[in-house]
């Protein structure tokens, strides 16, 4: 028999600066929520508005694996291991933090605001060699399927990380519907909507909302509206 737990939308954590507009589905920052410290190996997912040219200073990492996912607009990126880029919609961006790496982002246009997801995994290997990898994304492939944008295994489709996760991003049409199989025993699924409404396992989710499901092997997705979500297949024990 499959666990669950519902995040809706409406109860993240919301941290509004003005230049940053960032909602918490895990503690982070000045919000804390006992029952909402960390999913399995998932630390953090913020969903990020940057007003247009602001954007976080330099700071410091270590040992987590950061997943960035523009939604709209640009993020420029610059760290200490030297590279300078700009994520773009459609791309996605890791960091293996390992032994510490510092870096800035901002967004880089003057009229537009940017949106993003950021989400933190904890390694299954402390203290790596940092690394930084970056690719954009085939959408076309997110159409009615689940599109692997990460996983654990390099020269696989999407960027790689070091823990032992998968992540999917999909796009369906009204009423389609699709299973998707646990790549690993002991993982579990955390599954986000971006926007429309789907149904996991016959459960409601609407924009924003998310839901935690462990103890299954499978599980079934059905927009009920054209709808666009992530999904993450990660370990349930740090």
């Amino acid at each position: 028999m499959s666990n669950s737990v519902i995040h809706k939308a409406n109860t993240r954590g919301n941290a509004n600066h003005g230049w940053l507009n960032a909602w918490h589905s895990f503690s982070f920052g000045s919000w804390f929520s006992a029952e909402r410290v960390q999913f399995g190996v998932l630390r953090v997912l913020n969903d990020d508005t940057v007003a247009a040219g602001m954007g976080f200073g330099t700071h410091p990492h270590d040992n987590m694996e950061i997943i960035t996912i523009p939604l709209e607009g640009d993020l420029a990126h610059k760290d200490s291991m030297g590279n300078e880029s700009i994520i773009k919609t459609g791309d996605v961006q890791v960091m293996s933090a390992g032994t510490g790496i510092q870096h800035s982002e901002f967004n880089p246009n003057a009229d537009l605001q940017t949106k993003l997801f950021q989400i933190w995994l904890f390694p299954k290997t402390q203290n790596v060699k940092p690394r930084y990898q970056q690719i954009t994304l085939d959408k076309s492939v997110q159409k009615n399927n689940f599109a692997q944008i990460l996983s654990p295994n390099q020269g696989d489709e999407g960027v790689w990380i070091h823990q032992d996760a998968w992540f999917y991003l999909s796009k369906f049409d009204i009423n389609f519907s699709k299973k998707l199989a646990l790549k690993k025993e002991g993982n579990g699924f955390y599954i986000i909507t971006i926007d429309g409404k789907i149904e996991v396992n016959g459960i409601l989710l609407e924009k924003r909302d998310a839901i935690g499901i462990w103890d299954t092997d499978e599980i079934e997705i059905k927009a009920n509206l054209q709808s666009s979500f992530l999904v993450m297949d990660i370990p349930m024990k740090a």
